[in-house]
C-alpha cells in the first residue's frame, strides 16, 4: 500500500468529497432514519414493490408507456444485475437477437458480460480527436440489424464523459429506427451527471416517449445515492403493450429466480425512501446539485491549472466533458510516470475520476501533469 502523503487516486470509480473522504448522502441519512426495523423477511422475487415503482417513475413517470401500463421491472444487484437481466431477458424472449453494440472505449464489463451469455460483442467507435466520434459512430451502426441490440450510455459516458447532444441523440435515434435494432440504455448517472433527472434521462424519454420505440433501462442508485455497496439497481423494460409488459415481467422474474432468487432488500428499502418521501426527495436533489457541482469545479479547475502553467497540448476537452470521469488523452508510458514519480494512479483505460480531485491535491495533480506531459512521450 502506498503511504506517500501526496498520493492522489484518480481510479476509484466512486465519489469523494473535498478532504478525499466517501460522503454519505444526508438524504440517506434522512431515509435510513425513517426505516425503523423493517425485519429481515425476504422480498418478493421481483423485488421491494415501492422501490420499484419509485423507480420506474423516476424516468418514466410522465410518460406514455408509463400512464399505459406499458412498463415492466425489477430489482436487480445495482447497474450489473440490471444488464445481466436485460442480457437474460433477451435470450429468454426468443427475440432473436444474437449482437449487442457496445462503445470503444467503454465500461470494462459491458464485453465482458454480453459476450458471457453468447451474444456476438461489436464495436462502435465512440472517441476520436478527444471528443465523441459522432461519424465513425453512425457508420458502423448502419450495420446493426433487427438481430441487434445497442448499449447506450444515458448519460456520463462511462469512460469518455463526452456524450452525443441532443441532435446527435436524434440521430443516432433515427439510425436504430431504421434498422430495427434493439435500444438498450445503461443509466448509473441519473442527475450525478447535471444535478438535474430530467436534464440527465432526455435520451431515454426521447427514444421511449417521442418515438415511441420499446427499449431496456438498466439503473443504477450506486453513483447516484452513494449505496455502492448496497447494489441497488433495476431493470425495466419499456413493451408495446400492457400484456406484452405483464409478459416481460414474468420473463425477468424468472431471471431473477434463476440467478439470485431474491434481491437484497435493506438497499431498496432506502432508495424507495429517498424516492417517495418529499422532504428526502427534495433533500436528494440538493445532495446531486453538491455532487455534480463539485465535480465540475474541479474540471474547471484542472483546467485552469494546465493553462497556467502552459502544459503543452490542448486541453479543453477536460471542461468540455461531463460526469465522475475524464479522458485525458495521455500515453500508458505517461501514467505509469505519474504513477512512479508522483503517486498518481488512474485507470490502465486511461481514465481519471474527477471526484478524487479536490482543492488540496489538484495543483500537485496539474503540476505532475505538466512535467510528465514535458518529459514522457
Amino acid at each position: 500500500m502506498d503511504t506517500n502523503p501526496d498520493k492522489v487516486n484518480l481510479a476509484q470509480g466512486t465519489y469523494r468529497d473535498e478532504d478525499g473522504q466517501p460522503w454519505i448522502l444526508p438524504s440517506v441519512r434522512l431515509a435510513e432514519e425513517s426505516l425503523g426495523t423493517p425485519g429481515h423477511e425476504y422480498l418478493p422475487i421481483a423485488g421491494l414493490k415501492p422501490f420499484r415503482d419509485e423507480a420506474v417513475k423516476l424516468v418514466f413517470g410522465a410518460t406514455k408507456a408509463y400512464a399505459e401500463n406499458r412498463i415492466a421491472s425489477c430489482q436487480s444487484l445495482s447497474g450489473t444485475g440490471a444488464l445481466l437481466f436485460a442480457g437474460l431477458a433477451l435470450k429468454k424472449a426468443a427475440t432473436g437477437i444474437t449482437t449487442v453494440y457496445i462503445t470503444d472505449p467503454t465500461w470494462s464489463n459491458h464485453e465482458l458480460l454480453f459476450s458471457s451469455l453468447g451474444f456476438e460483442v461489436r464495436q462502435l467507435p465512440y472517441y476520436k480527436d478527444r471528443a465523441f466520434d459522432f461519424d465513425g459512430c453512425m457508420a458502423a451502426l448502419a450495420s446493426a440489424d433487427a438481430a441487434s441490440a445497442v448499449v447506450l450510455h444515458a448519460c456520463a459516458h462511462n469512460h469518455t464523459g463526452c456524450d452525443p447532444s441532443p441532435e446527435q441523440w436524434k440521430r443516432i435515434a433515427s439510425v436504430i429506427v431504421e434498422r430495427g435494432a434493439f435500444p438498450v440504455f445503461d443509466s448509473a448517472y441519473l442527475g450525478f451527471n447535471s444535478g438535474s433527472v430530467d436534464d440527465d434521462a432526455w435520451a431515454i424519454r426521447y427514444f421511449v416517449d417521442e418515438l415511441g420505440l420499446e427499449a431496456a433501462v438498466c439503473l443504477s442508485f450506486a453513483k447516484n445515492m452513494g449505496l455502492y455497496g448496497e447494489r441497488v439497481g433495476a431493470v425495466t423494460f419499456v413493451a408495446g403493450s400492457a400484456d406484452g409488459a405483464r409478459t416481460v415481467g414474468s420473463v425477468l422474474e424468472n431471471v431473477q429466480r434463476a440467478t439470485v432468487s431474491n434481491p437484497p432488500a435493506h438497499g431498496a428499502r432506502i432508495a424507495a425512501a429517498v424516492l417517495g418521501t418529499p422532504s428526502i426527495r427534495e433533500q436528494w436533489a440538493k445532495d446531486l446539485v453538491t455532487m455534480s457541482g463539485r465535480i465540475r469545479a474541479m474540471r474547471q479547475k484542472l483546467y485552469d491549472e494546465l493553462v497556467r502553467l502552459q502544459t503543452p497540448g490542448a486541453w479543453s476537452h477536460i471542461v468540455k466533458q461531463s460526469g465522475m470521469f475524464g479522458y485525458t488523452g495521455i500515453s500508458k508510458s505517461q501514467v505509469q510516470h505519474l504513477e512512479e514519480k508522483y503517486h498518481v494512479y488512474m485507470a490502465d483505460t486511461l481514465r481519471i475520476s474527477i471526484a478524487g480531485l479536490n482543492e488540496k491535491n489538484v495543483e500537485y495533480f496539474a503540476k505532475a501533469l505538466d512535467d510528465t506531459v514535458r518529459s514522457v512521450e
